[in-house]
Formats: C-alpha cells, structure tokens, sequence
C-alpha cells in the first residue's frame, strides 16, 4: 500500500524549512522587541469553546471544524483558529490580575480547517498571532497593526496594503443589521443559500461573502460606519491618528466585516499587492474582540490581536522575489580514508559540534573523491582531510574550499583554527 501526505496538508522538506527557521526568528525578534511573550496552547479544545466566541452562523464552526467525540463522550475540536484558546487560558490562569497590563501574547503553531485547499491555503496550517488583552486604548490597537507590519517589512515584503474598518459596538451592529435586513431581504433569492441563512442570522457576514461579492447590492449596502455612536466614530478616528502618526498608510473599507462573530470596533487586514500573488490577497487579518473574556466566564477585559499564515507569507515573498541568506549551511566536512581515520575523524567532528561549529563526515565509508562531491554539494566552508599520516602525527589538512588554499594544522588547534577563520 502506497501512503501519501493527507490531503490538504504537506510535507515541509529540509530544502524549505530553514525558510520557516528565517520567519520564525523574525516573529520572535519582532514579539521581543514591542514586549509580547510567547504563549502555547493545546492543539485541540473543547468544542463549544469555538462554537461561543467564533460564532455558530460561521463557515468555520458550520463546515470547516475538525470535531470528534474522545473516549469520555466530550467533544473536542481541532483548534482552527488562535484567539480563542489564548482568551480562554488568559481567563483560566487569571492573568487579569497580573499587575503589569495590558497582557500582551503571541503564538506561532498548527491551526485545522476542513477547507479547499488553494495556494497558500492548507486544511493544516501554520499561523502566528497576537492578543493583546486588557486595554481599550485606540492606541494598543495602532500598535498590534504596527507590529504585523514590522514583521513582514523585516521578512523583505513591500508590497503591502493595509485596510481598516470599524464595526462599532452591539448597538451600532443591531441598527446597522436591521438596515442590511432591509436592504437585501427583497432580493436575497438572488443571493448563495448561505446568504439567504445568514440574512436573519448573521446579516454583516453577507458582506463577507466570496461567492456573491459582485452583486451590485453589495455596493449600495448600508455602510457600518455611517450607523456608528459618537463614541465608536471618535474610537475609530483615535485608531486612525495613531496609524498616521506613525506615518502608517491605509485605506478605509465599509465591507470589510473578517469571518468571525467575536470581532467589534477595529477590524483590519493586510494585503499582497504584488502582481502574480493570486486571486486571494489577504496575508493577515485582525480586530478587537471586546467582550469575549466575559462570554466565556472571565471578567471584562477587552482585547485586540491578529493571526497571519507562514505559508501566505512564504509566497508573498516568492511573489516578490525576495530571497533569506541561507545561514545553516554547513561549516565543516570532515573526510577520511582508512579505518583508523574514519574513528580519528569522527571523534574531531564531535568535538567541532560541541563548539558549535556545523559539522559532519561520511558515514558509507566512500573514497575520498565521493566525500569531496558530497562537501561540494552541501556547500561545506571548509573541509579536513584524514588518512593514516594524519593520524600518526595528530595533525589534519584543512581546505578552504571558497579559495582553494590548504595548510596543515595540528589537531589541538583545529577548533580555533577555524573558529578564527569563520570569523
């Protein structure tokens, strides 16, 4: 029986995934530098967690949830997205009470959706984001779009665009949807069957909807913004000062509403512009989700963050031509002939490792014309050649294989020998 990789997931190779190395250590560098700490969650979840924050009228709980029932009868769910399981830990471990607020985390981890798979899209994906709970400052808001910004401008990105809405609070949303109500009720046959489900159940997920975003209904669609309390317009207009004090640029869309119930007041997303990127351009996307600590049992702390995919991200970068020096290449070949220098030399390459220096050696036990190849293959800095003599008098030739030149150096002072020349 033939066994391949389950549909919709893949199999990241050795070739790429020191790309993923790349990225991560960006998102970490970044999250160190505006005080976010890591947070890590389980991979799977009690059902109605997702069920009450996501939103029941939601393609992810509806069709896209990987669920199943464990052997004490409880359902559990893959998670499929990230905020969820940080809100419910914050909750859970009592972090509101942490002096220092807001609280502010970031993961990095799989996420399962049971969705067509496309480019960038798998039904096993790999997504980076951030909360930041405790604070309904405008001005945490400007900094958590700040922050995903960073982190694809130091991945090499430029062409990025950044989209911002408000969707106001419930009293905003409950006049608003009753005006969407109106609007598309007369001709909602003309709509997909989850159009004409979520006109009563969800109505601002109709503005969301891929299928149907061309009907010339959506364009005259009641605008959240025009229905939005003093209150949440001077919120809004307090997020955008912030945006542009920073001197970041955006563009203002009504329609822009994200694909889960929790989100209130600030939603944005964060586009590929680039030529060639695909049919779907969103990298990242984001909002504030106030009230979701007290729906699931914890006291009211508002909260704001963003998830964006790794995979997105790699192929924004293919899109734009942008490329990481590869630096975990290998430092060190070490190439022998003869048994008792295939021993003395894998002692030597231990002992180059335990200083970390990238090292390895040949394990088929090849002529010395095979173990060459290899170190060119794998692009070897430097290689150390052993026979007989070498290990009669403890001394190794050491080649550097950008100039070509070979000296003879003694075994004691192989390590700093190279440490110097790595230099």
């Amino acid at each position: 029986m033939n066994f391949k990789v389950p549909r919709g997931t893949q199999d990241i190779l050795p070739q790429d995934s020191w790309k993923w190395h790349k990225v991560e250590q960006i998102i970490s560098d970044v999250c160190r530098a505006y005080r976010y700490s890591e947070i890590r969650t389980p991979i799977f979840e009690q059902t109605e967690l997702f069920q009450r924050t996501v939103g029941d009228a939601t393609d992810i709980v509806q069709k896209e949830m990987y669920t199943f029932e464990d052997r004490g009868k409880r359902s559990m769910t893959l998670r499929p997205e990230g905020t969820a399981p940080v809100v419910r830990s914050f909750v859970e471990n009592k972090m509101h009470g942490i002096p220092d607020q807001p609280v502010k985390l970031y993961y990095v981890g799989p996420m399962f959706r049971y969705e067509r798979q496309q480019a960038g899209r798998y039904r096993q994906f790999v997504q980076f984001g951030v909360e930041a709970i405790g604070s309904d400052n405008p001005m945490i808001d400007a900094e958590v779009i700040a922050l995903a910004l960073d982190v694809y401008r130091r991945a090499g990105l430029k062409d990025l665009k950044l989209v911002i809405n408000s969707l106001g609070d419930r009293a905003s949303r409950a006049k608003h949807r009753e005006a969407l109500v109106a609007h598309f009720e007369p001709r909602i046959e003309e709509f997909c069957s989850d159009c004409q489900t979520r006109l009563h159940q969800n109505p601002l997920r109709i503005l969301d909807c891929k299928k149907d975003h061309e009907h010339p209904l959506m364009v005259t669609a009641p605008k959240l913004t025009d229905y939005l309390s003093d209150e949440n317009a001077a919120y809004f207009e307090a997020v955008q000062n912030y945006l542009a004090a920073l001197n970041i640029s955006f563009e203002i869309d009504p329609n822009l509403v994200r694909g889960l119930d929790y989100y209130n007041h600030t939603a944005f997303e964060i586009m590929s512009t680039s030529e060639g990127f695909g049919a779907i351009t969103t990298l990242c996307g984001g909002g504030r989700y106030d009230g979701m600590t007290e729906e699931i049992g914890g006291p009211n702390a508002p909260g704001i963050g963003f998830a964006m995919s790794i995979e997105r991200l790699l192929l924004a970068m293919e899109a734009e031509n942008v490329t990481f020096e590869n630096d975990e290449l290998l430092d060190v070949y070490v190439a022998t002939l003869g048994e008792e220098a295939e021993k003395f030399g894998f002692v030597l390459t231990q002992q180059l490792r335990a200083a970390n220096i990238h090292t390895d050696t040949d394990f088929l036990q090849r002529k010395m014309k095979g173990q060459m190849k290899t170190a060119d293959r794998q692009q070897a800095r430097f290689v150390i050649v052993i026979g007989e003599t070498e290990v009669e008098q403890q001394v190794v030739q050491l080649k550097n294989m950008a100039t070509g030149e070979q000296r003879e150096v003694a075994v004691s002072e192989v390590v700093t020998t190279i440490q110097q020349l790595m230099k």
